[in-house]
């Protein structure tokens, strides 16, 4: 589902939904630093220098082949059970496809097993469907479960082929998909018949008045149609799915511990029709609506990692994974944050940042055609223009580690480059330091590969 065509939404779509970074120890013996060129930078020191110190060269950001130049990056995940992967924009083939490449180092080499991205809870329960071997091909999946959104890309079935022909070799210890975000686009009635199909099983007592309570819900997957009634009805709505979640949670007995993903299953309906509920074209309304959404992202991540004891890498877009919002009106507190609250330093997450290059968005409000937009170097004065001046082309730093002249100016915050549902779109004042453990530097992008058939 996408969003309304609010500034809420502009920055980082709600792919999935209805409208649809912690202090660090300085480096105990940093360097002097280079003092800056007349003309070139200005605030201080020179932090250029002491970045090259510190950064780690990638190879490439495709996957397969050596990753001998991940290893560093292993060594910064240390032992953070859920590692946040950002990217700066919603539609460039380096950073999906960098998403590919290190989960498949974190599965190979540091027991990761569960990639969790900012799409619907139902959307990911298909896609994991589909990799423990259900029928189907990856690029068929994608389409059916992704379509529409920034991730209906060749990059992502890419990504979802993968997973499934690791799981064919690896039957033992398989890796699995999940969506963490409220809504269900395109999946029709599938989430509510995996809670009623259950309670009609095993307490078809409760099967009528479950029924009573979702019949204004479902299907739930048409956020415009949805949005079209009044205020006051999807209130009451939201109230019968709340309602519908305690009844479900009260049932007795686990049946193998199915008991409690079908609860599950209904906190996600209760998620969605709760976001709903706001009044998303109240600008008072807009900030809490946004809040939630993060919250209840994290909380679906937390419920997973503690489940199922994966670790686990989530994919979003940077504002997300960040520890601090870059744009505290609009996104009061980012599911970085949230994950920080519940997880602590089980939580790390990477930014990504590129200088120039292309990518996908929408210019005429959401529900318009992705199209390719291109913008060339960063500006002096941003983040990415300071970063683009270290000699490797495409690096990767630990920022809680970086010596002292970096980290000065890391903690600084300065227009960055965050693109999601709409271009042009303001830049946002970012601070590296107080957003991310880690930043990946990408010199240049291209727009993702559109997902044919």
């Amino acid at each position: 589902m996408a969003g309304t065509g609010t500034r809420m939404s502009r920055r980082r779509l709600m792919t999935t939904t209805a409208a649809v970074a912690a202090g660090a120890l300085l480096a105990p013996a940093a360097a002097q630093a280079t003092p800056i060129a007349k003309g070139k930078r200005t605030g201080g020191l020179d932090p250029v220098p002491a970045l090259e110190r510190v950064a780690h060269p990638l190879r490439t950001t495709e996957p397969g082949g050596s990753a001998a130049d991940l290893r560093a990056l292993g060594a910064m995940v240390g032992g953070a059970k859920v590692v946040g992967l950002g990217e700066a924009t919603h539609g460039s083939h380096e950073f999906f496809a960098m998403k590919e490449r290190i989960f498949r180092y974190l599965v190979e080499e540091k027991g990761f097993t569960t990639f969790a991205l900012e799409t619907s809870w139902s959307a990911g329960l298909l896609i994991d469907e589909y990799l423990q071997g259900g029928e189907g091909d990856a690029r068929r999946i994608a389409k059916e479960t992704l379509g529409g959104s920034p991730w209906d890309r060749e990059e992502f079935a890419s990504l979802i082929g993968w997973m499934r022909e690791y799981n064919r070799r690896h039957p033992h210890r398989t890796v699995h998909f999940m969506g963490d975000d409220i809504g269900a686009p395109k999946l029709g009635d599938d989430i509510f018949r995996r809670v009623t199909g259950y309670v009609e099983r095993h307490h078809p007592q409760a099967l009528p008045r479950l029924n009573e309570l979702y019949a204004g819900l479902r299907p739930l997957d048409d956020a415009f149609a949805y949005l079209r009634k009044p205020i006051a009805e999807r209130k009451r709505l939201a109230t019968d799915a709340q309602r519908a979640l305690t009844l479900v949670s009260g049932l007795k007995g686990w049946n193998g511990g199915a008991f409690g993903w079908v609860v599950q299953h209904a906190r996600s309906i209760s998620q969605t029709a709760a976001f709903l509920a706001f009044d998303l074209a109240d600008p008072v309304a807009r900030p809490r609506a946004q809040r939630y959404r993060d919250q209840v992202m994290a909380e679906n991540v937390t419920w997973w990692h503690q489940r199922t004891g994966h670790k686990m890498l989530m994919s979003a877009h940077n504002g997300h994974v960040a520890y601090v919002s870059d744009d505290p009106v609009e996104y009061p507190k980012s599911q970085g944050a949230f994950l920080r609250d519940a997880l602590g330093r089980r939580y790390l997450p990477i930014g990504f940042s590129f200088d120039r290059g292309s990518f996908l968005s929408q210019d005429a409000g959401l529900g318009s055609p992705w199209k390719k937009f291109t913008v060339g170097s960063a500006a002096p004065g941003s983040n990415e223009y300071t970063l683009d001046q270290v000699r490797h082309r495409d690096y990767y730093v630990d920022v809680r580690t970086a010596p002292a002249a970096a980290r000065v100016w890391l903690e600084g915050a300065r227009p960055t480059y965050a693109f999601g549902t709409q271009y042009p779109y303001p830049l946002a004042d970012v601070s590296i330091a107080r957003s991310y453990d880690v930043l990946i530097h990408l010199h240049q992008v291209r727009e993702a590969e559109k997902l044919e058939g």
